[in-house]
């Protein structure tokens, strides 16, 4: 295998000690968690200690001021265990860069310190019922009345909606300017007017906190706007790419796993009197897969360095988030056929990553929305 070069020492110090907490906080209670619809709140908290969350932001908020390899081994770390009910990576890496980008001094000082220790867990509410990768057409509006903007409207699908306690509201200020109408705003769970609907019973992702909101005549400070009003669109754009960088590293993290626990599985499994491993269509199989996995392990170093330098652009992001997505799926639906009958049980770890992987495909953008966004790079 090719080796990974990116990564310091440090950085794999880091990866072990992500590696311990995770293992020794979360795999133990992810099961009870999928029954419950989402994970324990104190592992936020810990987690925060722990120095797992936003790791990047700087240090007069209370971060690390850490590069974003930082984040990637939490991403990996989480999704080579499996532990998809975990938020932490939509906290961290797309919901703090929007306050630390485009938020004014008060706001980064206000809520920043709060993401970083766990204390605040974080949201970004985009989906709406009738609009989920076209972004133009939510219908949520904001509507500047004195010193407050009056929100309504309501999202669905929100990750990490039930235990979120801040939330980043994207909202038409100006409905009949288009994708020039779009503004968004930070709202904290107890303002007046803003409820969480019912947990959403999800095919896979059963431990992740994923919800309705909604929003009746909610008024927020006008100071809580981020940047500028009627500018929601482009800082959407802007970093989107980051959002689907982390999905890719999930994905191939995840399919690295299914891949290993796939090796162990046919090794250990006797069919006609010998390993199933032995089998020249399943040695065939676990080669096809090893191969397409090095490849993607390849192409996400490759966009880590071009994000490490600020080169990683809307395309290639796009690129990226549409074919590890769909590695991930092929990947986990030909572990569990090699895994027969047992790979359809939930007791077994490539039963619940099947499940869990299908959304990738739909999330951040729809892998026909990502063929959209190459297609008109390239004409």
């Amino acid at each position: 295998m090719i080796p990974r070069t990116l990564f310091s020492s440090d950085h794999e110090l880091f990866r072990d000690s992500v590696r311990k907490f995770l293992e020794q906080e979360a795999v133990p209670h992810h099961h009870q968690w999928e029954k419950d619809g989402h994970i324990d709140r104190a592992l936020w908290n810990k987690a925060g200690e722990a120095g797992m969350l936003c790791s990047h932001i700087p240090e007069e908020y209370g971060g690390m001021a850490a590069d974003f390899l930082y984040s990637t081994v939490v991403i990996e770390e989480i999704g080579r265990l499996g532990l998809t009910g975990i938020g932490f990576s939509l906290h961290s890496d797309i919901v703090a860069p929007y306050i630390l980008h485009y938020g004014s001094e008060a706001l980064k000082q206000r809520y920043l310190p709060k993401l970083v220790s766990g204390e605040m867990v974080t949201a970004i509410a985009m989906t709406e019922p009738g609009a989920g990768s076209d972004l133009q057409g939510v219908k949520t509006t904001a509507v500047l009345d004195g010193d407050e903007y009056v929100i309504n409207g309501s999202k669905t699908f929100i990750t990490n909606g039930w235990l979120a306690d801040l939330v980043i509201v994207v909202a038409k200020t100006d409905p009949k300017a288009g994708a020039k109408g779009t503004s968004l705003f930070l709202v904290e769970a107890s303002t007046p007017g803003f409820s969480k609907g019912k947990r959403l019973e999800k095919v896979g992702m059963k431990a992740q906190d994923t919800s309705e909101l909604f929003f009746q005549d909610v008024r927020v400070p006008k100071e809580n706007l981020l940047g500028q009003p009627g500018m929601g669109f482009a800082y959407l754009m802007q970093e989107l790419p980051q959002e689907r960088l982390t999905v890719g590293i999930g994905a191939l993290a995840s399919a690295e796993a299914a891949l290993k626990w796939t090796l162990d599985y046919t090794r250990e499994r006797k069919a006609f009197g010998k390993a199933v491993a032995d089998f020249q269509n399943t040695r065939f199989k676990l080669a096809e897969m090893a191969t397409e996995i090095q490849v993607g392990r390849v192409f996400i170093d490759r966009c880590l360095e071009l994000h490490l330098q600020g080169k990683l652009d809307v395309p290639t992001a796009a690129m990226l988030k549409y074919w590890t997505t769909d590695l991930q799926c092929k990947v986990l639906d030909e572990c569990v056929q090699l895994h027969g009958g047992y790979g359809f049980m939930w007791e077994y770890p490539i039963a619940r990553a099947w499940a869990d992987a299908r959304v990738q495909r739909i999330y951040a953008g729809t892998n026909e929305i990502m063929k959209e966004i190459i297609s008109r790079s390239l004409v």
